[in-house]
């Protein structure tokens, strides 16, 4: 498969451990997360910072999955949630996704969160945990 798209330059040598090097030449590899430039990735998180509801999150999470293959999964840890470190906002491993965007994203929607607590408020309802309030 070959990209007609920018691709992200690769990251200095023993900075990341991403496997960016390695994807191009595994065979069946995903090289969607390769079109995520640095560029594409502000704006990403720009995005992740400026949700409005749960369905906008849920939306963006369907986007990230269909446009870069990066599955996003945002749930209540399993001790209580006092404040938006409570959530548990998990990355699955993905050959190429660089080690600070595997960290940018969640910030981005902590901060999102903490702009916008009736996103918490419905993610915690989602998960049964406001029934009986």
């Amino acid at each position: 498969m070959t990209l007609s798209m920018p691709i992200r330059p690769p990251c200095p040598p023993g900075v990341c451990t991403c496997g960016r090097e390695r994807l191009p030449d595994a065979p069946g590899a995903d090289l969607r997360i390769l079109c995520l430039t640095r560029q594409e990735e502000k704006r990403l998180l720009e995005r992740l910072e400026n949700l409005v509801d749960l369905a906008d999150l849920e939306h963006m999470q369907r986007r990230m999955f269909e446009q870069l293959g990066i599955r996003l999964e945002i749930a209540p840890s399993f001790n209580e949630v006092r404040s938006m470190r409570g959530f548990a906002i998990r990355i699955d491993e993905l050959p190429g996704l660089c080690r600070k965007t595997r960290q940018s994203i969640p910030a981005a929607i902590r901060r999102s969160l903490e702009k916008c607590p009736e996103i918490a408020y419905r993610l915690l309802d989602a998960h049964d945990l406001l029934r009986d309030a």
